[in-house]
């Protein structure tokens, strides 16, 4: 009996971001929001610290811990680590109707993530069943480079195995967009209150 040859990958597949995608929102405007809120540190002394320091969680430089002792030395946030990483994870806010969109995917197709992300929140994520869709995930605190850097799209192609030619990229801000396109990609710009128009725009990449 000839071995079985396995059925060829359809023509046309796609990688999402995370973060304004499978999210509402900013996680990061609504994380230094709920610190301020429960420490009682105006938003913008937080938000002026936080966002000097968070590349380096970006590209995997700090741990997260590292990072919370950075922000409460600098202003003055009386919060344990403990306290801050369960505010924190606790900050992430679904888009369901994206995720609904992702589990109706035919599993025919491949389906991709690249997101600029940090240590603790990409672990986290992992453990989400409805993560198990994605192939091979690419988080940039892992790989060391963040969008929209060649490296991070090299990063996802190679881990989709599949030519970038043959990949939509969805994300929710438009830098990154034209740099998954100069990488190849099939851009597809993404906001949460167009998601019907998206879903449309998706099915026609991917029956086209």
């Amino acid at each position: 009996m000839k071995d079985q040859v396995p059925p060829a990958l359809p023509h046309r597949h796609v990688a999402f971001d995370w973060g304004g995608v499978f999210t509402i929102g900013t996680f990061d405007g609504r994380s230094t929001q709920n610190v301020a809120d429960r420490s009682g540190v105006p938003v913008e002394r937080v938000r002026e610290s936080y966002f000097r320091h968070v590349r380096q969680l970006e590209v995997g430089a700090w741990t997260l811990a590292q990072f919370w002792t950075v922000l409460q030395e600098e202003a003055g946030i009386p919060m344990p680590y403990g306290d801050f990483e369960e505010l924190y994870l606790g900050s992430i806010v679904d888009n369901p109707p994206m995720y609904a969109t992702l589990a109706a995917l035919s599993q025919d197709v491949r389906v991709g993530l690249l997101s600029n992300n940090y240590p603790v929140v990409s672990d986290h994520l992992r453990r989400d069943p409805r993560f198990a869709r994605f192939h091979q995930p690419v988080f940039s605190n892992e790989l060391g480079h963040k969008k929209p850097s060649p490296e991070s799209f090299a990063a996802l192609e190679a881990a989709m195995g599949i030519p970038a030619a043959q990949v939509a990229f969805v994300d929710d801000v438009q830098e990154n967009i034209d740099a998954a396109n100069a990488a190849g990609f099939h851009g597809i710009l993404y906001h949460h209150d167009h998601h019907a128009a998206f879903e449309a725009t998706l099915a026609e990449w991917l029956n086209g």
